[in-house]
């Protein structure tokens, strides 16, 4: 063979020796970083079919309280809604001043440890201004017979804990054994369609709190 071919075909050959760990290299980092890429991607996807899901997502604005009255409700302390909610029912609107004629009222018919020992309850409170639409003489005397007031006090309990939603077209057994009715959507509910939730979604340790602007009286 001719010395030079010879020659030329071992250059060549050197040469693709040369070129070949280089190429290999190169594709190598390219299948890396192709990878990194890709678990890079699935990670993200995957954060983002988390964060669909609702994972780590805050609570629904409907799980809080709302009404007009809400705004008159102190900020922070007892009587505050996250200082009401550790606290069982009677004690809690004991620190509401709004409500400090319903808690009188209670006092007299002996029913704040009847109320703060049950489960899973829903009262509906009048305000001080709701049992101020009473003429004074009246509720006098409800104030001072026991039994008609025990027999008022409990028609504005439900024994079971009931959410906004449950209020859009109710009907419910109240502790006084007659029924009350609620109807409304939204933020905006009537009881026994004529006494207005102005709070509600209130939540004490053992109960769902709505206030009211009217004293429900039971129909017998």
């Amino acid at each position: 063979m001719n010395p030079r071919i010879r020659t030329r075909r071992t250059a060549v050959v050197l040469a693709a020796a040369a070129v070949l760990p280089l190429a290999l290299s190169a594709c190598s980092d390219n299948s890396s970083d192709s990878a990194k890429s890709d678990t890079s991607s699935k990670a993200s996807t995957s954060s983002s079919t988390a964060a669909d899901d609702g994972m780590g997502s805050s609570a629904s604005p409907m799980d809080e309280p709302f009404g007009p009255a809400c705004s008159s409700v102190p900020t922070s302390g007892a009587g505050s809604f996250d200082g009401m909610a550790k606290d069982p029912v009677a004690t809690a609107a004991s620190n509401n001043p709004a409500l400090s004629t319903l808690v009188t009222a209670v006092k007299k018919a002996g029913l704040v440890d009847t109320l703060n020992n049950a489960q899973n309850i829903t009262v509906f409170a009048p305000t001080n201004d709701a049992f101020a639409k009473i003429p004074k003489a009246t509720l006098d005397k409800v104030l001072n017979d026991k039994a008609q007031l025990t027999k008022i006090l409990t028609y504005h309990v439900v024994g079971q804990k009931l959410a906004p939603k449950d209020l859009e077209n109710g009907s419910f057994d109240t502790l006084e054994k007659s029924k009350l009715t609620t109807s409304g959507s939204g933020e905006s509910y009537t009881v026994n369609k004529s006494a207005k939730v102005v709070c509600g979604n209130v939540k004490t340790a053992n109960a769902n709190v709505y206030i009211i602007d009217s004293v429900l009286m039971p129909s017998s």
